[in-house]
């Protein structure tokens, strides 16, 4: 598996995609809390598997000296093998370059022990995103 920062349209394209299918069509967020007004603001990396094939996505942005990232997914039938971790490690190499030395992400409350295992630390109560039960979570890097 490798991870490619979007640099295109089509690439874009890819990604959006795969949001769509995982957060829109699987877990029903309304499209238009999907694609949101910040699209542009964030960078965007595609995770290809060996095949080439565009199977995860996430992105990042910087928010008051702090890195935020989101919309971390993975296509179903290609889940469980590492390939959100070697997302998030792309994201985390990228922000570190970045000179951060804090990142914070709201995490669905059932991928919290996923994030916990990455170093990551719940730092809020429960709260609800397009209809989603979440919690932020930080990371010192």
């Amino acid at each position: 598996m490798n991870v490619k920062m979007v640099t295109n349209t089509e690439e874009r394209e890819l990604a959006y995609s795969i949001r769509k299918k995982v957060f829109v069509e699987e877990q029903n967020v309304p499209l238009e809390e999907e694609i949101d007004q910040y699209e542009d603001d964030c960078a965007h990396f595609l995770l290809f598997n060996e095949d080439d094939t565009p199977i995860g996505n996430g992105r990042f942005r910087i928010l008051d000296g702090i890195g935020k990232v989101q919309r971390i997914c993975v296509l179903s039938e290609f889940r469980g093998n590492g390939a959100g971790q070697t997302i998030m490690n792309a994201i985390e190499d990228y922000a570190k370059k970045q000179d951060l030395s804090k990142l914070k992400l709201d995490a669905q409350t059932q991928a919290i022990p996923f994030y916990e295992r990455l170093g990551y630390r719940v730092a809020s109560e429960e709260f609800m995103d397009a209809g989603i039960p979440h919690r932020t979570m930080i990371k010192d890097i």
